[in-house]
């Protein structure tokens, strides 16, 4: 749900309200009962730190060994050049 923010037109009184974006504006400040109006904010900003963050950074183990096998087969090596290379590795 969005937050909306309101300012009171009577007693300048401004706050935030959580509103679906279905409902209706609200009409009154809660301080004293006078007209608002919903002020136009840039709404909350997204920052990023770091290297990033991307959907291959917290993949498990068995995902990554699986897309290294798909990776392999489509560059055409044999299921015994894998075994030979993993064998290597160890």
């Amino acid at each position: 749900m969005p937050t909306y923010e309101y300012k009171c037109k009577k007693c300048q009184y401004r706050f935030e309200e959580f509103q679906n974006i279905s409902e209706k504006p609200l009409s009154r400040c809660p301080q004293c009962g006078g007209r608002v109006h919903r002020l136009i904010s840039g709404g909350a900003g997204f920052l990023f730190r770091g290297s990033g963050f991307y959907v291959t950074d917290y993949r498990s183990e068995s995902y990554k060994k699986a897309e290294k096998a798909d990776k392999g087969e489509s560059k055409g090596e044999t299921k015994e050049m894998k075994e030979k290379a993993e064998s290597k590795k160890e």
